[in-house]
């Protein structure tokens, strides 16, 4: 362990918990919005059920964030330190305001970016950023699209049930929704920074083959909760509470869409983005109740700073290993 290799790891550690302020607020967001939960109670069920998504699903998003998007070969540990400060400057700005970014496109981009500076357009490899592709038009279309037509289903099935039986109901099956939310995103986005914690090991030769060790899975996913404790709630609230009105129903509609598409993405090795998936849920439910229903002014705002940070961060990237490289 150097000294090098131990400041990269701290700031790896420090972009997982920006990862918890932002990202893993969002599989709780719906079920505090609706009331069904407390935040406290959902803070604690999305830090265990995060924890069991990493440890029980496996690590196929780990590799391929860790070895499959730039070349691991000709990078070095100012490249991974690059992307970190790539992903805290931008998280930290989008929280201070309460909107919810992407931690997996900030790290991709940020990575790509500092990958670019320092060994040029061979860095990176297609198979990992064909899978990105993937992921982005999963958590754009299929989490819209899935939780509108079980939104639909669900307002057809339940057109003869009293409103408080149906409300009792899915009062009681939002917290399955929510826990199967946590879940998968513990099994997606809980993996990413998992991989780039080994990849920093690798280079720093720590260790001398690409493969996650429980005591990382444990150490990244304890930061990851511990962040979502402390300062979530500001996400909580704009993906919970302003971009439409929930009911349980729609809750466990959005929530049930973007857990399905989350985990058979993370099934294949597909990084997508949580954020997305479960922002364009919350947009498809409320968008059954007419487009009048959704808060389309800060929606734009949301999906301005997704079409944002993919760039914003590929500069920050490049400009911060360029920095790295100098001094």
């Amino acid at each position: 362990m150097t000294v090098g290799l131990a400041i990269v790891l701290v700031l790896v550690l420090a972009a997982e918990f920006t990862n918890g302020l932002t990202d893993a607020a969002n599989a709780i967001a719906t079920v505090v919005g609706t009331r069904v939960l407390t935040p406290a109670k959902a803070v604690v069920m999305a830090a265990v059920l995060n924890m069991a998504g990493v440890l029980i699903t496996g690590a196929a998003v780990a590799t391929t964030v860790g070895t499959g998007i730039v070349r691991p070969e000709v990078i070095s540990l100012e490249t991974v330190a690059a992307a970190m400060l790539t992903v805290i400057v931008w998280t930290m700005a989008a929280w201070l305001f309460g909107i919810p970014t992407s931690e997996t496109h900030e790290l991709l981009a940020g990575l790509a970016g500092a990958g670019l500076a320092t060994a040029g357009t061979s860095v990176l490899l297609w198979d990992g950023w064909r899978r990105v592709l993937i992921g982005l038009g999963v958590s754009t279309f299929v989490g819209f699209g899935l939780a509108f037509l079980l939104m639909v289903g669900i307002y057809w099935g339940f057109r003869s049930v009293r409103r408080s039986r149906s409300r009792a109901a899915f009062g009681r099956l939002q917290v399955v929704s929510a826990a199967f939310m946590a879940f998968s995103h513990g099994s997606n986005d809980g993996q990413k920074f998992m991989g780039v914690f080994t990849l920093a090991l690798l280079l720093g030769g720590a260790v001398s083959t690409f493969q996650v060790p429980l005591w990382v899975m444990l150490l990244c996913g304890t930061v990851m909760a511990l962040g979502t404790a402390l300062g979530g709630w500001r996400i909580i609230r704009t993906m919970g509470h302003r971009i439409t009105r929930l009911e349980p129903e729609h809750g466990f509609a959005a929530e049930t869409a973007a857990s399905m598409a989350i985990l058979v993405s993370s099934h294949f090795g597909i990084p997508l983005s949580t954020t997305h998936t479960i922002g364009t849920a919350i947009m498809g439910v409320g968008a059954t109740r007419g487009s009048s229903a959704v808060n389309w002014s800060v929606s734009r705002q949301i999906v301005l700073t997704w079409v944002l940070t993919f760039p914003a961060c590929l500069m920050l990237g490049f400009l911060f290993a360029l920095l790295f490289k100098v001094f």
